[in-house]
């Protein structure tokens, strides 16, 4: 599509040149079934250019195929763009499993959340395990260091003066009064963060001795990642870093390792049946090892097998649950000590003042020798009354059944407060009411340069001279982890690579001659052999439309683009061979025939993300043919029983879902 078209479609929004980070405080006035609805229609005194409403009438085009250093910033008020495209590339990434509807707003007036009916998915758990590295472990990781730092005494002058409070309140006995102070003015007074805990680089600073480290990727590339690898955009490193560290788990891990129920499985996904299951190759070799001993197999008639098997099952989907809570919080204070526009700044600040002043109060009137008599009565009634703790519990249950939900702190001190996820979708939200959707992420294909990322050597306080901060930082390639060479014969091939290239050749071989029966397959009509054509397209080649409004798809095989066509009060989402002109969106203008399906997107009650050749069939693509990717699809189902679209070979598919999920006023459970 040419830029004159580009711009004949969708008309340049108005801009201001106001972009300032302050965001408007004033209660929210329109109206919404969670808070996510309402925030997204709050009209804000800063706007980002996402937030300037222009024509209501046609979608503006913000930048969906510019490249991004020429988009304009920010796109929200308050946000950098480079941190709304980490937002959105890490929502793209978690939300693998299909989202619901559902008619009513959870207590905490905000939608993500997980269904009761949350299952246990080896991908599902990559993805938690991922997010609760890049939220969690680099979090710890940061404080810890900050704590050697201040150990270290080589910034003498902060050390020192923390050690002279510390020192004087164990002296006058106002030790706790004096911890939750400053946690208090930690959490209401935001500039004092930077002035108590220097911000610094995570890989410069080594966590046993609190100085200057060389990175271990060998060069400072990246500043919130634990290696300080390089990355061409924010957050990248760590993501890479929580990608490698799943690949590296084993057992229960290893087919999260693999990408086992990537996303979804077609029920026609080819090589299914006959590529052996990744999870199995432990209890196979077990068996192997058995066998080899003279005893019985235990797949033969060991009766413990299944139920051992399921227990384990179930214990790893409750520590995947428990893990994706710890998540949640860690990524719930965050947003309540920093939020991001348009989520209030400083009430979720003034309520967790208004708990830790009181305990601050009472440290100051309670002796350390009430407190631990207090402890000590607690574990007496909590061990020797059980009676009446069971009785006292079946009461609540009678006369209060949700107060269990209520003490929880997402419906409690955290009520309101957003995930990650939540907040990336009123971000979403945002653009959707202003008829100006977010771009997506600009793609990271290419190699990120290995060179130091910038440094404001002003503001380190690391106890190290510039020339010492600079050389740390500096690239040396002899740290970068290199691959070991293996030894070749003569011939200059070595005998393994010459076996794996043989199998390697003819699995290819046997993939495109696959190919070649499924194209044949569904000009007769095969219903399985149509939704696999296309889903096998040389890497790096993208198909336009790229969207806001027209995404390229196939429907049964067929050839063409979904559009949303928001010229009605309620936005239609249709599939059509006929390919729309510039302005021209509307599905009554469609030539007869060439629409195969229409819903109202109101109606969508189901999305899932599915592979588009199942988790087993893209090992066997990525491992054959290097120069091939899979390109996945999209489920959808509305609330009546025939509606239910299967589009495949989607290049734009997170777009589209992206757009979808954001677009109207429903609420969206996580599966």
């Amino acid at each position: 599509m040419s830029k004159k078209d580009e711009s004949a479609m969708f008309p340049a929004p108005n801009r201001n040149d106001s972009t300032s980070d302050k965001m408007n405080e004033q209660p929210p006035t329109p109206e919404g079934p969670t808070d996510s609805h309402v925030l997204a229609q709050v009209e804000q005194d800063e706007k980002g250019i996402s937030q300037q409403t222009g024509d209501t009438s046609q979608v503006t085009d913000l930048g969906w195929i510019t490249p991004a250093g020429h988009i304009e910033e920010p796109l929200i008020a308050g946000l950098s763009n480079e941190d709304l495209w980490m937002y959105i590339r890490r929502f793209d990434k978690a939300s693998l499993n299909k989202k619901h509807a559902v008619p009513n707003a959870p207590l905490q007036k905000l939608d993500l959340t997980r269904s009761d009916d949350d299952d246990f998915s080896p991908d599902k758990l990559r993805a938690t395990m991922e997010r609760f590295y890049t939220t969690v472990v680099i979090t710890l990781t940061s404080f810890i260091k900050h704590i050697a730092r201040l150990r270290s005494w080589k910034e003498p002058r902060r050390t020192g003066v923390f050690c002279a409070v510390y020192v004087i309140a164990w002296i006058l006995d106002f030790l706790a009064p004096a911890i939750f102070a400053a946690l208090i003015a930690l959490v209401i007074y935001p500039p004092c963060r930077p002035i108590m805990f220097p911000p610094a680089p995570i890989a410069l600073v080594d966590k046993d001795t609190g100085g200057v480290q060389k990175p271990k990727a060998g060069v400072l590339g990246s500043h919130e990642s634990i290696t300080g690898a390089p990355e061409k955009y924010k957050g990248e490193a760590a993501e890479k870093e929580a990608s490698n560290l799943v690949a590296s788990v084993a057992s229960v891990a290893v087919g999260s390792a693999v990408g086992k129920h990537d996303q979804g499985v077609p029920e026609d996904a080819p090589l299914e049946g006959s590529v052996p299951d990744a999870m199995d190759i432990v209890s196979n070799t077990a068996d192997a090892q058995s066998a080899a001993r003279g005893e019985i197999p235990s797949d033969t008639h060991d009766k413990t097998r299944q139920p051992m098997k399921q227990a384990v099952m179930d214990g790893a989907n409750m520590a995947m649950e428990v893990v994706s809570d710890i998540t949640d919080t860690f990524e719930k204070f965050g947003n309540a000590l920093s939020a991001t526009p348009p989520f209030p700044r400083l009430s979720p600040r003034l309520r967790l003042v208004a708990v830790l002043a009181p305990a601050c109060l009472l440290s100051t009137l309670i002796s350390s020798y009430i407190l631990m008599k207090s402890i000590g009565l607690f574990i007496g009634f909590a061990f020797f009354a059980d009676p009446i703790i069971w009785r006292g519990i079946a009461w609540l249950n009678s006369k209060y059944p949700r107060w269990q939900r209520l003490l929880e702190l997402q419906n409690s001190l955290l009520k309101g407060i957003p995930t990650n996820a939540q907040l990336t979708l009123t971000l979403l939200r945002i653009g959707e009411t202003n008829m100006s959707p977010l771009p997506p992420p600009p793609n990271s294909l290419d190699k990120a340069p290995s060179r130091p990322a910038s440094l404001h050597h002003e503001e380190l306080t690391l106890g190290a001279t510039r020339d010492e901060i600079e050389q740390a930082a500096s690239h040396e390639p002899h740290l970068a982890p290199q691959a070991p060479k293996p030894t070749e014969d003569p011939h200059g091939k070595t005998l393994a690579s010459r076996i794996v290239g043989f199998f390697r050749n003819t699995t290819a071989t046997g993939v495109e001659s696959k190919r070649g029966i499924d194209r044949m397959r569904a000009t007769i009509g095969s219903r399985h052999a149509k939704n696999r054509v296309g889903v096998l397209r040389p890497k790096g080649k993208t198909s336009t439309p790229v969207g806001p409004v027209e995404f390229h798809a196939r429907y049964k095989g067929k050839r063409g683009a979904v559009v949303i066509d928001s010229s009605q009060d309620t936005p239609i989402l249709y599939f059509t061979t006929d390919l729309p002109q510039p302005g021209d969106l509307q599905v009554e203008n469609r030539k007869k025939g060439s629409v195969f399906f229409k819903i109202p997107v109101s109606d969508i009650l189901e999305m899932k993300k599915l592979g588009g050749l199942g988790w087993k069939g893209k090992l066997v693509v990525g491992w054959a043919m290097g120069s091939k990717e899979v390109v996945d699809g999209l489920l959808i189902k509305g609330k009546e029983p025939d509606q239910s679209y299967q589009l495949t070979a989607m290049g734009t598919r997170n777009q589209l879902f992206n757009r979808l999920i954001a677009i109207d006023g429903q609420v969206w459970e996580t599966f």
